[in-house]
């Protein structure tokens, strides 16, 4: 067998089917296509680029991309992840399919055979079609190259960088195996993202269903700023070239230098975006229930049609005519598993600008949601449930109201987990079938740039400062959301150890008032986006982690919550056996999803979050060791070397905290 089948450097195989599409909508596929007669047409390049397209999006049961927050601090499931107990988490041998290993370069080698192929055919001008539609594809798949190895460096740090599809000879593909250290693939995923640029339109056939400039601008500060914060807040530890304990090979590596270039770029691509899309506008008067649909603020993350949003730059376009869709709606409504934490709903703001425990910030406590969420961030009161909020009106079928009581004893897939329900996505059209969903996707949103600068002007100054650009984009977000446009009245209120935020911390410290603050506003702006794990690992926020946190909900026990579904008829059972539906008040007032029942196998029943530093990134399964080793029975002969803190044993957890 070639070992190309066997490892995953050199995936190559025939060419794929590919959909005979310009949208973001699978269609029928091509029948046959061989190399001679395939990628000679813009039609051809479209179609391929568009089956790379690899981004997480609205599909199959569930909440969608909404869930992408879940088993972090901003939102909890009915089950806990294995990644908060240290020793769970093991090392694989193989992966039973090629591509559900992390490690797979299928994604990588498509898009260098495309480029290999098809730059040299239009550098010589034999492609046919429109020549601004060949360059924005060739764009498109310099992009996707870049957003595929992004994925590699948030899960492996160092990785191999392959720019050609090789042979099918065991020593060239040994030799390409060898890892590259974090900042020098950092380096390539901004050179190609500069190659995307110069190629991709901003306004492309497809329009925001495919990916264009903006886009591309957009990664490529997310991509500048993960690193700079990396090799930041990881100074000094294995997870950086030369740090104590680096498995990887020596090197030139200079952290200062490589730190300023890399905030340098965030600054430079952010602005790009955010000097050129406005943010949507939040019409600061609405209703709750339906009429949120009328503000724009609201209504581009929940439309179908968000290409009248110019601050999605890109999304996924759904029809229940094509057959096309989702269940993200019939989840959101009914609690679709999830829930923001009491502590991440803490995390907001009065309007005011004051935290809820500062003097004269006129929180109403947790008595009820109503006094949660009112009088303040206004993102709190659009992107959370009300009790017996009204969700649609004008319907054929119904005005379909919210229960008056969280629900929070529903069977998995539709339990709202903490009794705060999450709102963002959720449009007033009414879904009777769990896939009967239609709206849009979001995938990249023009937003993330401001934040995305703000947050390297502050780290450039050491925490102390942002410059003005930054500080014009945060009195933007302020404003919009119904705070103070004056940060600066926030900072002075804020009490780091009053603030169970676990970005509090970088590397076990505190950080500064004023970094902390700009981290509470991506917090906030992002709710429901997926981008919190990201954010909490690049700032090394979890090092003080030690098995004592324990997400929780609602006030269940002291607010009266508890008497009113007795009320209504509703047993609650709270002893920790195996029919137990909710957590003990002698636990806490507040519920939580995890210690509901007391079995062997709860693992954090009577503990918490506890976090492994080896967990920063993820191991390299035992398969990849075999094939690049000298001899398969040594594995430290491999070319490649595991990441830190995790065995080169299948089946085994990293041996240190």
């Amino acid at each position: 067998m070639k070992l190309f089948n066997k490892y995953a450097i050199l995936l190559a195989g025939s060419l794929m089917l590919l959909p005979s599409c310009n949208d973001f909508l699978d269609k029928t596929p091509i029948a046959a296509v061989t190399p001679d007669t395939y990628l000679w047409s813009d039609a051809d390049l479209g179609a391929y680029a568009l089956k790379q397209y690899s981004f997480t999006t609205h599909q199959g049961a569930g909440i969608g991309i909404w869930a992408n927050d879940n088993h972090t601090d901003n939102q909890a499931t009915s089950s806990y992840d294995n990644r908060w107990v240290p020793g769970e988490w093991r090392v694989k041998d193989h992966y039973d399919k090629d591509s559900d290993d992390p490690y797979y370069f299928s994604g990588i080698y498509n898009c260098n055979y495309f480029l290999e192929t098809v730059v040299p055919r239009y550098e010589e001008g034999t492609l046919t079609g429109s020549v601004d539609m060949v360059k924005h594809y060739i764009g498109e798949v310099y992009f996707l190259r870049a957003w595929n190895y992004f994925s590699k460096l948030q899960t492996f740090g160092d990785f191999p960088i392959v720019k050609e599809t090789l042979p099918d000879e065991k020593g060239v593909l040994v030799e390409a195996s060898k890892r590259q250290p974090r900042h020098q693939v950092a380096r390539f995923i901004l050179e190609d993202l500069d190659k995307a640029i110069g190629f991709l339109s901003d306004n492309p056939t497809g329009g925001t269903n495919r990916i264009t400039k903006k886009a591309a601008y957009l990664v490529k500060s997310r991509v500048a700023l993960y690193e700079a914060s990396w090799e930041t807040y990881h100074a000094n530890t294995a997870f950086v070239p030369n740090g104590p304990g680096y498995p990887g090979p020596q090197s030139d590596y200079n952290a200062q230098s490589e730190i300023a270039f890399f905030l340098k770029e965030c600054k430079d691509a952010a602005a790009a975006v955010a000097d050129n899309v406005p943010l949507a506008t939040n019409s600061h008067v609405w209703a709750d229930g339906a009429a949120k649909m009328n503000n724009p603020y609201f209504a581009q993350f929940s439309v179908n049609d968000m290409s009248g949003y110019p601050e999605i730059l890109l999304w996924r376009d759904y029809s229940i005519d094509l057959n096309i869709r989702h269940s993200a709606g019939f989840y959101i409504r009914v609690g679709g598993n999830s829930g923001f934490t009491r502590q991440f709903v803490e995390t907001f703001l009065m309007k005011n600008g004051l935290p809820v425990y500062a003097n004269g910030s006129g929180y109403k406590g947790d008595m009820s949601i109503g006094d949660v969420r009112a009088d303040r961030d206004e993102r709190l009161q659009l992107f959370m449930m009300t009790p017996s909020e009204v969700l649609t009106e004008g319907q054929v079928e119904f005005v379909d109201t919210l229960s008056s009581l969280p629900n929070i004893l529903a069977k998995e897939e539709s339990r709202n987990v903490t009794g705060y329900q999450l709102r963002k996505g959720l449009s007033n059209n009414w879904s009777r079938d769990w896939d009967e969903s239609e709206e849009g996707s979001p995938i990249f949103r023009a937003t993330e740039a401001y934040l995305n600068y703000i947050e390297a002007s502050c780290i450039e100054n050491n925490g102390s400062s942002i410059d003005g650009k930054a500080q014009g984009y945060w009195r933007q977000l302020r404003e919009r959301a119904g705070l103070p446009s004056d940060y600066n009245v926030t900072v002075a209120a804020t009490d780091l150890g009053k603030e169970s935020d676990w970005a509090v911390y970088s590397a076990g410290q505190q950080v500064t008032p004023l970094l902390y603050n700009i981290r509470r506003e991506r917090r906030c702006e992002l709710m429901e986006e997926g981008l919190r794990m990201f954010d909490l690992k690049r700032w090394r926020a979890l090092d003080q982690l030690n098995a004592t946190w324990q997400p929780e909900g609602v006030n269940l026990w002291k607010s009266g919550l508890s008497q009113r579904y007795v009320d209504r008829g509703i047993n609650l059972v709270s002893d920790g056996s195996d029919v137990a539906n909710v957590s003990s008040p002698d636990k806490s007032a507040y519920l939580r999803p995890y210690e509901i029942i007391n079995k062997v196998s709860n693992l954090m029943y009577g503990k918490g979050y506890d976090w492994c530093d080896a967990h920063y990134l993820s191991p390299i399964s035992i398969v990849h060791f075999r094939n690049t080793a000298e001899n398969p029975g040594d594995l430290t002969t491999s070319v490649i070397y595991q990441n830190p803190g995790w065995p080169l044993v299948a089946d085994e957890g990293p041996k240190v905290k």
